[in-house]
């Protein structure tokens, strides 16, 4: 039974779900959801981590079954005929299953013999996909050999062989970055706007749900929201303003200082500024004169009005992540404490990083900016001593990296993107091992420990496996085994990819208080919004930088006769775009 157009193409009613965590505890994953998909629209499911939006999907898409409640997928029973939808929709999950040894190409055939597409339908169905997902010209290429942004593009490819009636997309431009998050955001709007595709995806970008027609708000399995996204904006009408911080003041600090306000339910930099959103009754005046800067009216957009919905029910950040504090903070620094001279890095003829040079001082936060398969990475790698440079020279706190490696290497504290944790081990068991890799022993490492589950607020969870925490939580304790050793400078690669909003507030108040007493930062980040946290940003494009300086410099980038007030965001775009307008050249954004 097909639906009509009048119906909705998803509707739930009462949605309930359980799991199973260890032998006696269960979580709730969804809690009583209701909510409609109309045909033909673009739904976004948004919500902090852990707030059941891939517990959703994976029910929506016939993969799971709610426990209790009711769930029609195109007019389709889910709980009694799950194989007649999994025929009819495209889905593509989180890890998009692409076999990486296989070419662009070999993949689609793949797909398509799976979902039993004929011939006949490849050859109408191919070249469109092609077009969509700027795949042409790498169909050989295999698919371990692609960036994140296009392995992304070769993923909605493969989930939409088949012409889908309905599209579930599980937070599809994760690891992105902006110029292909734009093109990927291109390739959703056409199928919904031109082919009349119903899509719904998570995400934990703000702005996207912020272009949809449609939002679902979820937070620990609640609904908490269901509407068009100037609903959830009108919530934070009269409640935003922007603030200018005092000459030579970082906007961070000024954010930092903020959100500790009784006044102030949120703040965020933005374009130098920092923009609040003051809690219902308070008085604007009040914050702007425990601060000494004058609040100036905004017009509310989606992601205040998210953060006012989760107020009553989010748990309010740790006051430990502003009141941090270093036992033994690094010494003052009369040289940079990152030297980069000239680096180079090639994999046989290809050449990864081009003559990069770039100089860190003490207590700065730097930021690495650039598209997938910019360099970024590889530069990361021969920073922290991971791979050997072809040329150039690296000096880390006065050490020379090529000729003392180990010595370089001990000022270092490393987050990764994924999180080198061990799953198998608790909180207390991870932070046990990384001390010990790092030297620590008997009463100082018990003393680091010690430091790190209060500093970072993990008592609580210090029994709980790693591969069972919150991705919050998650990167709490990989920034805090990173800081055991007390390294001068901490590499942050896409530390906070993925995280939402609340997540990432406490994060950069971490990071803001380490910068504070002298722990220099160095960020990787696809999120734009994160590189107004940084004193100074370079923006890398195959290898070479192409443009560096302060994030007011770099804005100013990206003005045009129709943009005088651009975002970091369309800065970045115009950066990469002017680059490769002028030398062209094969790219995998």
């Amino acid at each position: 039974m097909s639906a009509s157009a009048a119906e909705p193409v998803i509707a739930g009613r009462a949605l309930s779900k359980h799991f199973r965590n260890g032998a006696k505890q269960t979580v709730q994953a969804l809690a009583n959801v209701s909510f409609q998909v109309a045909a033909g629209t673009l739904t976004a499911l948004v919500g902090p981590d852990g707030a059941g939006k891939t517990t959703l999907i994976r029910l929506m898409a016939g993969l799971m079954t709610a426990d209790e409640g009711e769930l029609t997928v195109l007019g389709i029973d889910a709980k009694a005929d799950p194989q007649a939808i999994q025929s009819r929709i495209g889905y593509m999950p989180q890890r998009f299953g692409l076999y990486e040894d296989l070419s662009v190409q070999e993949n689609l055939d793949l797909y398509a013999d799976l979902h039993d597409v004929s011939v006949a339908a490849r050859q109408t169905r191919y070249p469109r996909l092609m077009e969509m997902t700027a795949l042409g010209p790498f169909t050989r290429r295999l698919a371990g050999k692609l960036s994140g942004g296009m392995k992304q593009k070769l993923g909605l490819a493969c989930a939409l062989v088949r012409s889908p009636d309905l599209l579930l997309l599980d937070e599809p431009t994760v690891g992105v970055d902006p110029l292909s998050r734009r093109e990927l955001w291109d390739i959703i709007t056409k199928l919904v706007r031109e082919e009349g595709v119903p899509v719904l995806l998570s995400t934990s970008y703000l702005d996207e749900a912020a272009r949809c027609d449609h939002v679902v708000v979820l937070h620990e399995g609640k609904l908490l929201s269901e509407g068009p996204p100037a609903k959830v904006a009108a919530l934070a009408d009269g409640r935003t303003f922007s603030m200018q911080p005092a000459a030579g003041e970082p906007a961070r600090e000024l954010q930092a200082r903020l959100l500790d306000a009784p006044d102030v339910l949120d703040a965020s930099p933005e374009a130098g500024h920092v923009r609040i959103v003051r809690r219902a009754h308070a008085s604007p005046s009040h914050a702007a004169s425990d601060t000494g800067s004058q609040a100036t009216p905004v017009p509310a957009r989606f992601e205040d009005g998210f953060m006012i919905l989760l107020q009553p029910t989010a748990t309010p950040p740790s006051a430990m992540a502003a009141d941090m504090k270093l036992e033994h903070p690094p010494a003052e620094a009369k040289t940079p404490v990152i030297e980069v001279t000239d680096l180079v890095k090639r994999f046989g003829d290809f050449i990864a990083v081009d003559h990069l040079n770039f100089q860190v001082a003490r207590g700065e936060i730097f930021g690495l900016l650039g598209p997938n398969g910019a360099g970024k990475t590889t530069t990361f790698r021969m920073l922290c001593g991971l791979l050997h440079p072809t040329g150039g020279d690296l000096k880390i706190a006065g050490a020379d990296l090529k000729r003392s490696p180990a010595s370089a290497r001990q000022k270092i504290g490393y987050v990764a993107q994924k999180f080198s944790l061990y799953a198998q081990l608790s909180v207390a068991e991870n932070l046990d091992f990384f001390a010990s890799a790092y030297g620590l022993h008997s009463a100082r490492r018990r003393q680091r420990i010690h430091w790190a589950m209060a500093q970072f607020d993990l008592s609580a969870a210090s029994h709980q496996l790693g591969g069972q925490l919150p991705g919050g939580y998650k990167q709490r304790l990989a920034t805090a085994a990173a800081l055991l050793h007390e390294p001068d400078i901490l590499f942050l690669d896409e530390a906070t990819s993925g995280a939402d909003p609340l997540a990432r507030r406490e994060f950069w108040r971490r990071i803001t208080a380490l910068a504070k007493q002298g722990v220099t930062v160095i960020v990787t980040t696809h999120f734009m919004v994160e590189a107004e946290y940084c004193d100074r940003i370079a923006i890398l494009d195959s290898g070479r930088i192409l443009a560096q300086g302060s994030p007011t410099e770099i804005r100013q980038k990206g003005v045009t006769p129709s943009n005088a007030e651009p975002t970091m965001e369309d800065a970045f775009i115009a950066v990469i775009e002017a680059s490769r307008a002028t030398a062209p050249q094969e790219h995998v954004a």
